[in-house]
């Protein structure tokens, strides 16, 4: 009898056809829930990989990073993720919710990272959310008998994003545009990159931005010389997300009866900006699209913003302009490295354990944060919005103006926690809301409020780019 037999009728339980395999191949096992801390190189992480010859179940430890190009050299194939939908498929039969990482369910050839038997046991995905099996690495072993071995993980100790030393950023940029570029004569970054200029109505509301005499007349001018950023203010305002109302029937009227002066110019200049680079082609699969997961964002921090303390909050459209172009950074990356996006987008698919940072910092060198915030410098934005962008993902960040990515960072883990964003998800810090002065019924509340509205907001969302 194995030990699952003894667990409380209360504890979630593996799927059947799993608890079936085991009990016809005889192995001891322990049921596990999942929770934050657990050891990742116990954990194991399977991915169901294919090209023209088939498909490959590959199986590591969470504290490695699956190198695509590391694996194309070792089996002589351009191996990818097995599409959702099939993978969906194939889970379907037999009623799994994830991909379990045990290879005698598929009938797929299996290739394992020699070292996820260096540690005395695995926990390994039952096919449940939430339910873990633990076994021993001699257990596990016997499960390997028809797979092969090799070295094809990064430990992800030997990669360092680099998180807290934005003096470093330029240099590492521009290392990492070296690299990449047939050039070899030395230039300057600008020059290099070939960044596209600040558009003109872009220039024009950042003077507005820091005038104090400006007025809604000076606002409305700039706007309704841009028609299309014109129309998608006044369909903005339009939206049942803020249901204004009565008909809305100019810029005027948008920014006087619905909007207001302070969200309309950081919206206008997030729009302007947002124009200068195009969406790329190639995403990876899965992902939430480029301006639906920036709405949420911003949508959630207007939110997160209100429910502040009035003494700690800081500027409101400028926190909602941080959110829309939190991840400008990755139409950069696509920008600056289009060879090389489609690779990021296929290693961001294999490792969905790990952050977007290690990936960009494994095969670039450098990370979207760190050349998206190197860009709101040389546009000269505001710092507050250079400092939400590079310090987004560090909820201990406490330098100047730390409410702005502290922001970002609540905002971005809420909403990922709710399975929206890429990336693995976690417990949020109780520091991270003391810090702003929240509570987490009070974040929850700011989440509950967009996801309600979420047919409003995918419908704003469109104006910027058709679906994906």
């Amino acid at each position: 009898m194995t030990e699952v037999a003894l667990a409380p009728v209360t504890t979630p339980q593996p799927p059947t056809v799993i608890l079936q395999l085991l009990d016809k191949l005889a192995l001891t096992y322990r049921v596990r829930s999942e929770h934050s801390g657990l050891p990742a190189a116990q954990r194991l992480q399977a991915v169901l990989l294919e090209d023209a010859l088939g498909a490959l179940l590959v199986l590591y430890p969470q504290s490695q990073l699956l190198d695509l190009n590391r694996l194309a050299e070792l089996t002589g194939r351009k191996l990818t993720a097995v599409k959702p939908e099939r993978l969906e498929r194939m889970l379907g039969k037999h009623s799994l919710s994830t991909l379990p990482g045990l290879p005698p369910l598929t009938s797929s050839p299996c290739l394992y990272d020699e070292r996820l038997l260096q540690v005395p046991s695995l926990l390994v995905e039952s096919g449940q959310p939430g339910v873990l099996l633990e076994m021993s690495s001699e257990v596990f072993k016997s499960l390997l008998s028809k797979a092969s071995a090799a070295r094809f993980g990064e430990p992800l100790s030997t990669i360092q994003p680099n998180l807290d030393r934005p003096h470093d950023d330029r240099a590492e940029i521009s290392q990492a545009v070296q690299a990449f570029t047939a050039r070899r004569i030395q230039q300057r970054l600008e020059e290099t990159i070939e960044i596209p200029p600040l558009p003109e109505t872009a220039q024009k509301i950042v003077k507005l931005r820091v005038d104090p005499n400006a007025t809604v007349d000076d606002i409305t001018g700039v706007v309704e010389t841009d028609p299309a950023l014109a129309a998608q203010v006044v369909s903005w305002a339009a939206s049942p997300y803020y249901a204004a109302p009565g008909k809305i029937r100019s810029v005027e009227d948008a920014i006087v009866r619905v909007l207001g002066f302070d969200l309309v110019i950081n919206l206008a200049l997030g729009l302007a900006l947002g124009k200068t680079l195009s969406l790329p082609k190639d995403h990876p699969q899965q992902t939430t699209p480029y301006w639906q997961q920036a709405i949420y964002t911003a949508a959630v921090i207007e939110g997160l913003t209100r429910a502040m303390p009035r003494t700690q909050r800081p500027e409101a459209g400028l926190t909602y302009l941080a959110g829309l172009l939190h991840n400008f950074g990755y139409l950069l990356l696509a920008h600056v490295f289009p060879p090389h996006f489609s690779l990021i987008c296929r290693h961001l698919e294999v490792n969905p354990h790990l952050s977007h940072s290690y990936i960009e910092q494994h095969l670039l060198g450098i990370s979207r944060e760190q050349i998206g915030a190197w860009l709101m410098r040389y546009w000269d934005m505001p710092e507050e919005l250079a400092s939400a962008l590079r310090f987004q993902h560090d909820p201990d960040y406490a330098g100047p103006h730390a409410v702005y990515p502290n922001l970002v960072c609540l905002a971005v883990s809420l909403l990922r926690n709710r399975g929206i964003g890429a990336g693995p998800q976690g417990e949020i810090p109780q520091s991270l809301l003391d810090g702003l002065g929240l509570s987490r019924e009070k974040a929850d509340e700011a989440v509950d409020k967009v996801l309600t509205a979420e047919a409003a907001l995918r419908e704003l969302a469109a104006q910027f780019h058709p679906p994906q």
